[in-house]
């Protein structure tokens, strides 16, 4: 977790969006539904991605850019409520980054947790609503396991073991947020090293922190070390390998689990006594 908030933070839901179809049999569905469980302030509808009304689809990002200044603003005024200074300009990009990433990225991993599901999900497939924490996804297609009742379903494309569905994870990944960083890198005004450090945080990050309150926590971090090992040879790019998880004793207490983020949010740069746990500027005995 990061003191300095850049997870997520919209106004809590004001009720179910009707105009937003659901469908039930959908793959995914359940793991997507479980989000909502373990962080109420976001949910995720599947269906078309939507557009007005607050709504920024994936294709406006991409295309339109009043799309991307639409959400870059909303943090930008956030910034100014939190801190009560006006953020910099390519800080404001950089948190919104942030927070697209992370619950973007669970769209991916909870599915594969959960359900050893990768969908297919290409930005113009997907939409939000920051201001109620609303996502939307039509899923084209998926990988699953030969032993998932859902193999034999439209769109489902079938993958030998586990090691070829992290396969699948890490490209389904790549193939979304690699238009995005294209659009993002001329406002967050950082190369892309630094971005894919970004997202590499975000993927981890938010299947952690999702996982605990589900009492998945322990197999998240197993399923997340797999999936980006810190051996030599290991093939993750362009995410960054390794999950910089470990242990902390605090004040004489049993150790907690902390982790050391790939790359820096600048909550620094409004907050200079602060920094994030995790903060890879501070070192740490």
């Amino acid at each position: 977790m990061t003191v300095s908030s850049i997870e997520p933070c919209p106004s809590p839901p004001a009720g179910p969006d009707r105009s937003v179809p659901d469908h039930a049999g959908a793959p995914c569905t359940v793991a997507h539904a479980r989000l909502g469980e373990a962080f109420p302030a976001l949910r995720v509808h599947h269906g078309p991605p939507r557009t007005g009304d607050g709504w920024v689809s994936g294709a406006q990002l991409l295309h339109d850019p009043q799309g991307l200044r639409e959400l870059i603003d909303f943090d930008a005024r956030d910034g100014l409520d939190r801190y009560g200074t006006a953020l910099r300009p390519d800080v404001a990009a950089g948190f919104c980054l942030h927070r697209y990433s992370w619950p973007v990225g669970l769209l991916f991993t909870l599915p594969w947790l959960l359900e050893r599901r990768v969908p297919l999900l290409p930005p113009e497939a997907i939409s939000l609503r920051r201001a109620t924490g609303e996502l939307t996804a039509e899923p084209g297609a998926f990988f699953c396991l030969p032993q998932d009742p859902a193999a034999g379903l439209p769109g489902a494309l079938v993958v030998p073991d586990d090691a070829a569905l992290r396969e699948r994870l890490l490209a389904a990944l790549t193939e979304h947020f690699t238009p995005v960083l294209a659009v993002f890198r001329p406002e967050v005004r950082r190369g892309p090293r630094t971005l894919w450090a970004c997202v590499t945080d975000a993927v981890v990050e938010g299947l952690w922190q999702v996982s605990a309150p589900l009492g998945e926590e322990e197999r998240a971090v197993g399923a997340l070390r797999a999936l980006l090992p810190e051996h030599a040879g290991a093939r993750t790019a362009p995410l960054l390998a390794g999950t910089g998880f470990g242990f902390e004793e605090r004040d004489g207490s049993a150790p907690v689990r902390t982790r050391t983020r790939a790359g820096c949010c600048l909550l620094y740069t409004v907050r200079p006594a602060d920094s994030c746990t995790g903060c890879p500027r501070v070192a740490r005995g």
